[in-house]
């Protein structure tokens, strides 16, 4: 596993790079786009970015070659490499949502709620997000542009929803849009799409507006940091749309009957047993997926959303 490089050329100059988290293949994904000013998009975590230099290099991206390092968002299997991969390609500017660039300066904060979160996790896992040189860190806002040279832009757009910290990444060349994880889950070997809904900052109606504002771009093809490319964009936006829905009703129908959480995650995936049955029937899929985006956060997530707008309509009663 020290020395595996796991790569796809999918055309226009763009390679997939597994980041091999936890040892997995074909969980979470960064993107080489080997322009004239090369750009990575996502880093994966910290552990993995020893994986992703190697991949780079034999891509034929040396220390000083990575113009850019961009990430959809600070969670850490996105970002979590940002720091390492920053002090290996020095010349390389990180590019974030302004919500998320303080964190990548200093990952105090971020680490301590991740540790809370994850535990012991975090060490095999995660590993430390290290700190970058703020002077490196560029903040975009609703809307930006990374220069790839040669005419070609990588338009950065603000999606939040899953994340306020979350943007969505579109090639003016390939058509390419990079969701991550806006769009939630694609398994491409179940063929299914599956939400990730985690706390604090799910959204439905956020999230459901970045959707659509996806689909309004026109892209040619999705990029999912989880997991690979997706070439029928519409359909593939509408199912993503879809499983929300899904979920979020089945949460309130745990809420309905007092669930606790693990009566509640076995409700869920009751219900949503035929939607996933490719997945639910096989078992070292099913816990590669679970490990990454498991079903109790993901009603965590929902039931903190369905808190918050729980407590408003009381304020506005």
């Amino acid at each position: 596993m020290d020395t595996e490089v796991v790569t796809t050329p999918l055309g226009h100059d763009v390679h997939s790079i597994d980041t091999l988290m936890s040892g997995y293949q074909g969980i979470t994904a960064g993107y080489l786009i080997a322009s004239e000013h090369p750009c990575l998009v996502e880093t994966g975590t910290a552990t993995s970015a020893p994986a992703v230099q190697r991949s780079l290099a034999a891509l034929g991206i040396g220390p000083a070659d990575l113009a850019t390092i961009a990430v959809t968002h600070i969670h850490l299997d996105h970002a979590g490499g940002v720091g390492d991969l920053a002090a290996a390609y020095p010349n390389a500017q990180i590019v974030v949502h302004q919500r998320g660039a303080r964190h990548l300066a200093d990952p105090t904060k971020l680490m301590d709620s991740a540790r809370r979160v994850f535990g012991d996790l975090m060490d095999t896992v995660f590993g430390a997000l290290a700190p970058t040189e703020a002077s490196r860190i560029r903040a975009v806002d609703e809307v930006g542009e990374i220069d790839l040279g040669g005419g070609r832009v990588l338009t950065t757009y603000y999606s939040p929803g899953h994340a306020q910290h979350h943007v969505g990444l579109l090639d003016s060349v390939s058509g390419d849009l990079y969701v991550g994880d806006a769009a939630g889950l694609f398994i491409p070997e179940a063929e299914v799409f599956r939400p990730s809904t985690p706390p604090p900052d799910f959204d439905l109606d956020l999230a459901l507006a970045s959707l659509q504002h996806f689909e309004e771009l026109g892209p040619q093809r999705l990029l999912f940091s989880h997991f690979g490319p997706v070439a029928d964009v519409g359909p593939a936006l509408g199912q993503a749309a879809e499983e929300l829905q899904v979920w979020v009703d089945a949460v309130r129908g745990t809420r309905v009957d007092a669930l606790d959480l693990d009566h509640a995650i076995s409700m869920v995936r009751e219900r949503t047993a035929d939607r996933y049955r490719a997945l639910y029937t096989q078992p070292e899929m099913d816990e590669k997926f679970e490990f990454l985006s498991s079903t109790a956060a993901n009603i965590n997530g929902i039931n903190r959303w369905l808190d918050r707008l729980e407590a408003a309509a009381g304020e506005g009663g």
